[in-house]
C-alpha cells in the first residue's frame, strides 16, 4: 500500500521560508518522477515541482528561484524549500509520486502566508 504524507505547513510572514516534507511508504521515490501542487480556495490545482527519477527538476514560474525541490532516496523523503514566500503562495500543498502506471496523491498539507 502507497502512502505519502505530507508535513512542514503552517502559518508564516511574508519573506519568511518553510520546508515541507513527503515522506513516501510503499514505493521507492528513486525510481519515481515526484511532484508538489498547491490548491488555492477557488483555484485549480497547479504544479508547483517536479524531480524526475534523474533528479532533473522543473518549476512554475512563479516560484522559479524561489522554491527548491530535492529528494533523499536513503530517507525516501522528497522535500520543497520554500523561501521569500508571497501571500499568493497560500494554498495546501500535495505531493505526488508516480512511479509509471498510476500517481499516488497525500493528504495536503495548509501553507498560509500573511501579509
Amino acid at each position: 500500500q502507497v502512502q505519502l504524507v505530507e508535513s512542514g505547513g503552517g502559518l508564516v510572514q511574508a519573506g519568511g521560508s518553510l520546508r515541507l516534507s513527503c515522506a513516501a511508504s510503499g514505493i521507492r521515490i528513486s525510481i519515481a518522477s515526484m511532484y508538489w501542487y498547491r490548491q488555492a480556495p477557488g483555484k485549480q490545482r497547479e504544479l508547483v515541482a517536479a524531480i524526475t527519477s534523474g533528479g532533473s527538476t522543473n518549476y512554475a514560474d512563479s516560484v522559479k528561484g524561489r522554491f527548491t525541490i530535492s529528494r533523499d532516496n536513503a530517507k525516501n523523503t522528497m522535500y520543497l524549500q520554500m523561501n521569500s514566500l508571497k501571500p499568493e503562495d497560500t494554498a495546501v500543498y500535495y505531493c505526488s509520486a508516480n512511479p509509471g502506471l498510476r500517481a499516488y496523491w497525500g493528504q495536503g498539507t495548509q501553507v498560509t502566508v500573511s501579509s
